[in-house]
């Protein structure tokens, strides 16, 4: 069985590196392939489209329905907020990341029963299965949850920056959503991306206030909600927006630079450890070898 397995893996890795050392020149025949099917419209096959219908989309419902099980505390609307503020709500949806927690759950469960059993009978294999498959599941959870701490922090070094801009193009004498539109048009990065997304929803009919609340929803920074509240404060009392934006801009670089400081002095905290850890004994054994040495012929 692990001579099976290691003829997998072997052959898996063989497969993976004949891939990435062909991958430029199937990139190259794409793109002259697209050169020239370019202009031309090319419908999706009957077949494919069935069994996508027919195969692919009630395994990933039942899947995402055994997730959801497995975890009643969760909704799609829960889920849905989560990748939109890792940034992954264009590529995936509840459905189909629900689909994805289930489906790697059962594939380690699967490989933790068979290694398992190979290595220490049906008692290891439950074992590992359960590990396995506990992994599997969680995994997608926590590369959402460092996906959506990354693109926090994003968000808060991009924001005095935007806000700068929105307030020159205000006192210029644009409108808030124009000075939205200059700003997703002459930037780029996570910031501009959700300032894009409220624009479209103000232009479907979407309230300043409503678009603006479904901002801070979706950041989940408190700098995004600060400045949400903001907006909406000044629209409702009416107080000049250039003034609010620029007040904004300087409260959050000097929230940037307070959060620059903290992290420099946690620093030298978070230092000791590794030179405990790592350095301090290979100092120690540099200098007391010696030593030890001569105390070892001395005795």
């Amino acid at each position: 069985m692990l001579l099976l397995f290691a003829v997998f893996f072997l052959g898996a890795a063989a497969f993976l590196v004949g891939e990435v050392a062909a991958a430029p020149a199937r990139e190259r025949r794409h793109a002259i392939d697209r050169a020239k099917d370019y202009g031309h419209v090319h419908l999706p096959e009957n077949q494919l489209a069935a069994f996508r219908e027919r195969v692919i989309l009630p395994v990933m419902h039942r899947l995402a329905a055994i997730a959801l099980r497995l975890n009643p505390r969760v909704t799609h609307e829960m889920i849905g907020l989560r990748l939109h503020s890792a940034g992954l709500g264009r590529r995936f949806t509840p459905t189909g990341f629900l689909a994805a927690k289930g489906l790697l759950g059962a594939v380690g469960i699967f490989f933790g029963f068979v290694l398992g059993t190979s290595a220490g009978g049906p008692a290891g294999g439950l074992a590992l299965a359960l590990v396995l498959g506990a992994i599997g599941f969680i995994a997608p959870g926590m590369m959402v949850s460092m996906r959506t701490r990354a693109r926090r922090e994003e968000l808060r070094t991009q924001l005095p920056d935007s806000l700068d801009l929105l307030a020159v193009s205000v006192e210029a004498g644009l409108g808030f959503d124009g000075a939205i539109t200059k700003l997703t048009e002459h930037t780029e990065g996570a910031l501009p991306e959700e300032f894009k997304l409220t624009l479209n929803e103000m232009r479907i009919g979407e309230s300043r206030h409503d678009a603006l609340k479904k901002l801070a929803e979706r950041a989940a920074a408190p700098e995004i909600a600060h400045f949400s509240r903001a907006i909406i404060q000044a629209d409702q009392l009416g107080i000049s927006l250039g003034r609010i934006l620029k007040v904004q801009a300087v409260d959050q670089r000097n929230r940037r630079q307070a959060a620059a400081e903290e992290k420099a002095m946690k620093a030298p905290i978070k230092m000791l450890f590794p030179l405990v850890l790592f350095i301090f004994p290979a100092m120690f054994i540099v200098i007391l070898g010696p030593a030890f040495l001569n105390l070892s012929k001395i005795f």
